[in-house]
């Protein structure tokens, strides 16, 4: 490398996802700082354009989670500051938090997703908007931040009580999908290639925040054991997706799959455009898997930015 590149790794936030982006972002600068890179670590805060101004670095590396990293606020700072950065841009961003315009982005390219309606949080404490079971869930929370599954006879009353501990004490307005019996499952999508179909156990309960970054608490089964149609549906089907939407870098498309339908069992749940990149994370365990290292995947991150 003639001249030192000089990456600036945002991390941290305000958001919800604060304790895994600053995983992320420090195990992506340490990454970098082995390639051969000049590194600046940024905890972002409200001054962050202030703070890139004076550090006039040749690209950002956004390990940011969540809002404002990842709804396309920070990609639309950096693009009026005129730096380059990696993973998705602002348009793209924008519509892939957003779980209803994710769903009217990838439903006419013929990708299934379950079907959902929006409704007010208030509405609830009346009646149910789906049969039991069904989901709820934020419009455009990242890593099954504030998702409830209401079954019969659920902890939570019939109808949700006011008082019963959820997502409608926190976000106004929800979305509600029927519920998908079966099996949880991701693909990473790094630049133009699907890696590998991974699957996921939580230990107890369901793939939640928790479950994600806490060590031990789910199970990665990398490769999945699936049929082989099945598996290649579902990379054929998560780089489609991050073909329509545009994303940029590396993006995961989560899945459930309801294996006693076969192939009509399949359905996309959300395109991840931030994807996590802590020791625990999906992304960096199937770039292992097909023979890319850690330093390598960040590596190819930085390089299709500056590209």
């Amino acid at each position: 490398m003639s001249k030192q590149i000089h990456v600036a790794v945002l991390m941290g936030g305000w958001s919800n996802e604060r304790s895994v982006s600053l995983t992320s972002g420090n195990n992506v600068a340490d990454a970098l700082e082995k390639v051969g890179y000049k590194v600046s670590r940024i905890d972002m805060d409200r001054n962050v354009a202030q703070v890139l101004a004076g550090l006039r670095p040749d690209v950002v590396f956004n390990a940011l989670h969540g809002v404002p990293g990842e709804d396309g606020s920070v990609q639309g700072m950096l693009d009026l500051m005129g730096i380059a950065y990696t993973h998705s841009g602002m348009v793209t961003s924008v519509i892939a938090i957003d779980k209803e315009l994710t769903k009217q982005s990838l439903v006419p390219a013929g990708i299934r997703m379950p079907k959902g309606t929006i409704l007010d949080s208030e509405s609830l404490y009346a009646a149910d908007p789906l049969p039991r079971p069904y989901v709820l869930k934020p419009l455009n929370e990242g890593s099954s931040v504030g998702v409830a599954i209401v079954k019969k006879g659920s902890k939570y009353g019939n109808p949700i009580a006011r008082d019963a501990k959820g997502p409608w004490q926190k976000f106004d307005r929800l979305l509600a999908e029927p519920f998908i019996k079966g099996r949880e499952l991701t693909v990473a999508v790094l630049g133009d290639k699907a890696l590998c179909v991974t699957e996921l156990k939580p230990k107890s309960g369901f793939y939640d925040f928790d479950a994600k970054y806490t060590d031990g608490l789910t199970e990665h089964i990398c490769p999945a054991e699936i049929p082989a149609d099945i598996a290649q549906y579902m990379l054929d089907t998560a780089l489609l997706a991050h073909q329509v939407l545009g994303c940029k870098g590396a993006s995961r498309t989560d899945f459930r799959w309801d294996d006693e339908a076969g192939m009509d069992g399949v359905f996309v749940l959300e395109i991840n455009t931030q994807p996590g990149m802590t020791p625990t994370s999906l992304v960096p365990e199937q770039a292992h898997h097909v023979g890319i290292s850690y330093e390598q995947l960040v590596d190819m991150i930085v390089k299709e930015a500056l590209a």
